[in-house]
């Protein structure tokens, strides 16, 4: 089949994931394994993390209310420590498959869940590589955050945005995200979805290659 465009989640995939770092924060405070995935997956269309990505609650309400939540998860983490563990580092060899795609004429596009006054520049640890981010994010024909838009993934809406944007049906289009939660609603609108690995895009940009070769 030929697709039309290709649309790429940012944090996990042009990044590393933060689910890295929340993994060695468990670990050097003795929380079991996947405890702050669990409480941001509990209720997560309505919970503290979801209310912040879609800018509902400020980062001082975020602060309490994933606290309370975590508490009541079995152990306390403030909203402001989980911010500070979304720092992150570029993935190259992801800019240059999204390079590769453009040359073959494809559309791209970016669903990117993030938070009031952390965006992709903020997430990335070294303030050097902000330059790279820049350009990587001018790439893309449509980019779409969901603290300014309002939704987040996995909200089936924020895919329809993204398909208007680009004008093209969701059959012609293929989606790569880190979170497996994230790549359903996609598929379920007819995209190609690739699941890319946390720690290694390589076999991601694969199986991309292999859609649109």
């Amino acid at each position: 089949m030929a697709y039309k465009a290709v649309i790429f989640d940012f944090g996990g995939v042009f990044t590393t994931s933060p689910l890295q770092n929340f993994a060695a924060f468990e670990k050097e405070h003795g929380l079991p394994e996947k405890f702050i995935g669990g409480v941001i997956k509990a209720n997560h269309h309505e919970n503290a993390w979801a209310q912040f990505e879609r800018s509902e609650i400020s980062l001082e309400k975020f602060d309490t209310l994933f606290a309370k939540e975590s508490r009541e998860a079995g152990y306390e983490i403030t909203g402001a420590t989980l911010v500070s563990l979304l720092r992150l580092e570029l993935y190259p060899e992801m800019i240059d498959a999204l390079t590769r795609v453009k040359s073959k004429g494809l559309k791209t596009g970016c669903i990117t869940n993030n938070i009031p006054k952390f965006d992709n520049d903020a997430m990335i640890a070294d303030a050097e590589k902000i330059g790279l981010v820049k350009k990587t994010l001018a790439l893309f024909d449509h980019v779409i955050e969901s603290s300014k838009a309002g939704v987040r993934k996995p909200e089936p809406r924020i895919y329809e945005m993204m398909c208007e944007a680009l004008n093209t049906p969701p059959q012609d289009c293929i989606f790569l995200d880190d979170l497996g939660i994230n790549l359903k609603p996609a598929k379920a609108m007819g995209m190609a979805t690739i699941k890319v690995p946390i720690g290694d895009v390589r076999p991601a940009i694969k199986e991309l290659e292999n859609l649109i070769l």
